[in-house]
């Protein structure tokens, strides 16, 4: 097996629906721009509330993708 390299970074993706569809909706527009995603580790789950009411749904996600060095 040949070694491999990895670089992770972490977006919030959002939602209004869930925190599945935040973290699905983070990767998604992750994978726009990345290539060879690996692996999606989500660290932290939070609600954006107005008015005592939720109106979002937030999840952190650490992504992680083959580093392709020159």
């Amino acid at each position: 097996m040949a070694e491999s390299v990895y670089k992770i970074i972490e977006l919030v993706g959002t939602s209004t629906v869930s925190w599945e569809e935040a973290a699905k909706n983070a990767v998604e527009t992750a994978s726009k721009s990345l290539r060879d995603l690996r692996v999606a580790e989500i660290t932290k789950l939070d609600m954006k509330l107005e008015e005592g009411k939720v109106v979002a749904y937030r999840a952190r996600v650490a992504i992680s993708f083959k580093y392709q060095g020159s």
